[in-house]
C-alpha cells in the first residue's frame, strides 16, 4: 500500500473545513449579529457573549452569513440544521430532471411501416422529455445520395408534429448523417 504524504492529508482536512460552516469556538470574528431561534434579531454582541447565551439555551450558535460585516450567526440546534441543509439539497436533487439523448437510427433504403415504427418511438421519447438523435448510415453507393438522405431526415423530423423542431442540424462524420430533434417549449 502506497505511503502518503502529510501534506496531501492536510489539505483533504483544509478541504473538509471549507465545507464546514462555523459552529460555536470556530467562528473567528470578535463581534457578530445574533439571531435566537425565534427569528428575533438580538443586535451585535461579543461573540463570546453570544456563545454563552446559546449554551445556556442548549443550543449552538452557526455562522449563517460569514461575508457580512460584522457576521450573522443564529442560534440554533446544529445536528437539526444539517439534517435540513441535507434534506434540501436532496429534494433539488430529486427535482432535477436529466435531459436525455435517445438515438434512432434510419436507414436510406426503409420501408414505410419500419419508418412508422421508429416515428412512433421518436414521439414517445419526445413526449417523455427526452431529446432524439436521428442517425443514418450510408454504406457504399448510398454515399452518392446525400441531398436525398438529408430530405428525407427533414421530412421524418417534420412528421413528428409541429412541437417539435430541429435542435442540432445536419452533422456528417464520413457515411453517417446526423441530426438532433427536441420538443418545443
Amino acid at each position: 500500500m502506497q505511503r502518503r504524504s502529510p501534506s496531501f492529508y492536510r489539505k483533504r482536512r483544509e478541504k473538509q473545513q471549507a465545507a464546514l460552516v462555523n459552529v460555536n469556538r470556530r467562528i473567528r470574528a470578535p463581534r457578530v449579529v445574533v439571531i435566537d431561534e425565534a427569528n428575533i434579531n438580538m443586535g451585535e454582541m461579543d461573540t463570546r457573549d453570544a456563545i454563552t447565551i446559546a449554551q445556556e439555551r442548549d443550543m449552538d450558535l452557526v455562522e449563517v452569513n460569514p461575508k457580512a460585516t460584522p457576521p450573522i450567526c443564529k442560534i440554533l440546534n446544529f445536528g437539526q440544521f444539517q439534517y435540513e441543509q441535507e434534506k434540501h439539497k436532496q429534494k433539488l436533487k430529486s427535482k432535477q430532471k436529466k435531459v436525455e439523448i435517445k438515438g434512432i437510427r434510419i436507414s436510406f433504403r426503409m420501408s414505410d411501416h419500419d419508418k412508422e415504427t421508429r416515428r412512433n418511438q421518436a414521439r414517445k421519447f419526445i413526449d417523455q422529455g427526452n431529446k432524439v438523435k436521428l442517425d443514418v448510415v450510408l454504406r457504399g453507393r448510398e454515399k452518392a445520395y446525400v441531398a436525398q438522405t438529408k430530405e428525407a431526415m427533414e421530412s421524418f423530423a417534420k412528421s413528428l408534429g409541429e412541437d417539435v423542431y430541429i435542435e442540432q442540424p445536419f452533422t456528417k462524420q464520413g457515411g453517417r448523417l446526423s441530426l438532433v430533434i427536441a420538443q418545443k417549449k
